[in-house]
């Protein structure tokens, strides 16, 4: 019986015992990450810009293995307050660099705002909010750290040039951070999905060119928030402990064609 009873509660993605911050975790993938890092066991700390979307998050949030989850109001686009939110926060196993935004134009009409915008938003804050809870030793060994980076890094679209540019960014900033870090076992890996259902789809698109769209994944449909906030689970957890360095593409086929 007590074998039968150890072999059922064995399970290599809990995050029990571990306490994780998630970045941009008022909406989508950062939102949904949230909720099953809490149904795994986590105690998760959110930060976001909106208190009022941050707030119906937390109050999602599973408490029956952890009743110490925290959020944190704040806008990663500006040092300060990263420094504040480096300052609040306890120790943390795990972080999730989600927070980002998305801005459309032709290369020819770029300009250095522009490019000061999405990077602000998109690259500098997985960069420096990272430096700052090195340096106060808010991460502890045997960490794991995800970014959220795009299929978009790997290839281009007309107008997507400064998304790209600032994830393909985020992507290589990771990569020689898994090297420098390896001698602390902190681990850094990113997960890169293709066109996400959230919010933003149904106000930028119509039926038609979201339908026109989605034929051209193999799985005919986009990927729901949770679908990747299971696989950025699995790089938080136990059970990818020899991963670092990767990027995990979770694209329903798309990257195939």
């Amino acid at each position: 019986m007590k074998k039968l009873i150890k072999t059922m509660s064995y399970n290599p993605f809990s995050l029990e015992g571990k306490t994780i911050l998630i970045t941009g975790a008022s909406s989508g993938i950062g939102a949904e990450t949230a909720v099953e890092c809490s149904r795994l066991g986590a105690t998760v700390v959110l930060t976001g810009r909106n208190k009022e979307r941050l707030q119906e998050v937390y109050s999602r949030l599973d408490t029956s293995l952890s009743q110490s989850h925290q959020y944190v109001i704040a806008d990663l686009s500006t040092e300060e307050d990263m420094l504040t939110l480096a300052d609040k926060i306890v120790q943390i196993d795990g972080l999730v660099h989600n927070a980002g935004v998305n801005r459309v134009k032709p290369v020819t009409f770029i300009k250095t705002e522009d490019l000061d915008y999405i990077f602000h938003n998109n690259t500098y804050p997985g960069v420096l909010l990272t430096r700052m809870l090195l340096k106060k030793k808010k991460m502890n060994r045997n960490g794991s750290i995800v970014f959220t980076s795009s299929v978009a890094s790997f290839f281009n679209a007309p107008g997507r040039a400064l998304y790209a540019s600032s994830k393909a960014a985020l992507t290589s900033f990771m990569r020689s951070f898994a090297v420098e870090l390896a001698d602390k076992n902190i681990r850094a890996n990113a997960v890169h999905p293709g066109m996400i259902e959230t919010k933003l789809i149904h106000e930028n698109l119509t039926d038609e060119e979201r339908e026109k769209d989605m034929a051209e994944y193999p799985l005919k449909r986009y990927g729901k928030p949770e679908e990747v906030a299971w696989a950025i689970v699995y790089l938080l957890s136990d059970a990818s402990s020899w991963m670092t360095g990767t990027s995990l593409v979770i694209d329903g086929g798309f990257m195939l064609k």
